[in-house]
């Protein structure tokens, strides 16, 4: 059985850029969503045009700047804003509208002060207002996540039936457990006349920790396209991280699936938008954090030191980092130790490693981190030298893997 295809919609421009003080201006939106292009998205959610003019100059520069990728442009289920999101997409060689309305009773109760019958009526109207202007429109179904699911399948099914070509779920709270997400979307898929002829798409955010999962139990569910965010930024705890969902999918066989993302372009994509938006990525993050590839435990330097795959499931090369690093602190070995030297030149046997070693704990326990310029002195410190054969100097120094000396 063949593979199935995921669609990556990037929303890192619209939905990313909403975090305070993230602003980004129209060449800065322009550089960014050409690099997105080619990492390899499907859809580019280029903005919101009816927010600002800014935004809105945005999306134009967008759809001039791109050419194989779908540029999508957000609107409520206002005339209005569809309108100005058709006008900004005036240029594109791909557009889409993405229109929609909250549908879960929160929603309908104090958002809109309305009721389900007339959430339906405004949710098919957008639609059809929306084809007038283009062939591609996806509806959002805001807060499906604590949306009663009967409901949410009526909402579908209308919007189906009126055009809609790409169905939101957005988990907008963060609210869901995989499980309950999954089920939702299974649900839709088994319930919703229609469903097949159109993408099921899902849209997660953090609050809890869970946009990541929610977003793979989705796709493992029936959902063909995810909406997701380079470093996870976004609204409040920030959105599913596409370097995440992507890797998952491809590190995992079994799944039966695969994206059209050019994984070696990550962590440039990563440092680029970080850099612009002014969000500094924590270091723990998974694919693009700087410590996602490094080691400092001893048990763990050792083991990856001798085979990579020991501590490291994903090949640091796969997302476009170079090389692994090995940090010494106070919690390295000795293998780490001897591995580091060897990098800068010097094999030391086994009686100069434990000398060495006595004084490289001693520097460790007051410091967060040796340097190459501290290891040198630390040799100096313990009185080894090339004449009394206490140390060999080597500058031929291969390995089987490459690790980066930090």
């Amino acid at each position: 059985m063949g593979k199935n295809r995921i669609q990556i919609f990037d929303t890192s421009l619209r939905d990313g850029e909403q975090v305070p003080g993230c602003k980004l201006n129209a060449k800065e939106k322009v550089i960014i969503a050409k690099k997105l292009e080619v990492l390899g998205v499907d859809v580019i959610e280029a903005g919101f045009p009816t927010s600002s003019p800014e935004d809105y100059k945005s999306v134009q520069e967008i759809c001039r700047s791109v050419s194989k990728t779908i540029v999508c442009a957000l609107s409520r289920a206002v005339e209005k804003d569809i309108e100005m999101a058709a006008l900004s997409l005036k240029y594109a060689k791909k557009p889409r509208i993405h229109t929609g309305i909250g549908t879960s009773n929160c929603h309908i109760r104090y958002k809109f002060n309305s009721t389900p019958e007339k959430i339906i009526e405004q949710a098919i109207h957008a639609v059809k207002y929306a084809k007038k202007f283009v062939e591609d429109v996806e509806f959002y179904a805001e807060d499906a996540g604590r949306t009663e699911n009967e409901f949410l399948a009526k909402v579908c099914e209308n919007v189906i039936k009126y055009g809609a070509t790409v169905i939101n779920i957005p988990d907008t709270t963060g609210y869901c457990l995989p499980e309950e997400y999954g089920n939702k979307i299974r649900f839709l898929k088994e319930n919703v006349k229609g469903i097949h002829k159109t993408i099921l798409s899902t849209h997660c955010h953090n609050d809890l920790g869970l946009a990541t999962a929610n977003s793979l139990a989705g796709i493992m569910n029936g959902a063909e396209q995810v909406e997701c965010t380079i470093n996870g930024i976004g609204e409040r705890a920030g959105n599913t991280s596409l370097e995440e969902i992507v890797m998952i999918i491809k590190q995992n066989s079994h799944l039966n699936l695969f994206t059209n993302i050019n994984t070696k372009l990550i962590s440039s994509i990563s440092n680029l938008v970080s850099e612009s938006t002014g969000m500094k990525i924590q270091a723990n993050k998974a694919i693009v954090g700087t410590n996602a590839f490094s080691h400092s435990s001893g048990i763990h330097q050792d083991g990856i030191i001798k085979k990579r795959e020991t501590y490291e499931s994903i090949n640091p090369e796969d997302v476009g980092i170079n090389e692994s690093s090995i940090i010494l602190t106070a919690r390295s070995g000795r293998a780490a130790l001897a591995y580091r030297y060897k990098k800068l030149g010097y094999l030391l046997n086994k009686n100069s490693l434990d000398l060495v070693y006595s004084v490289f704990l001693e520097y460790a326990d007051k410091k967060k981190e040796i340097t190459d310029t501290e290891l040198k002195i630390i040799l100096k410190q313990a009185n080894l030298n090339e004449k009394n054969n206490q140390m060999l100097h080597t500058t031929n120094t291969t390995n089987s893997i490459r690790i980066n000396v930090v």
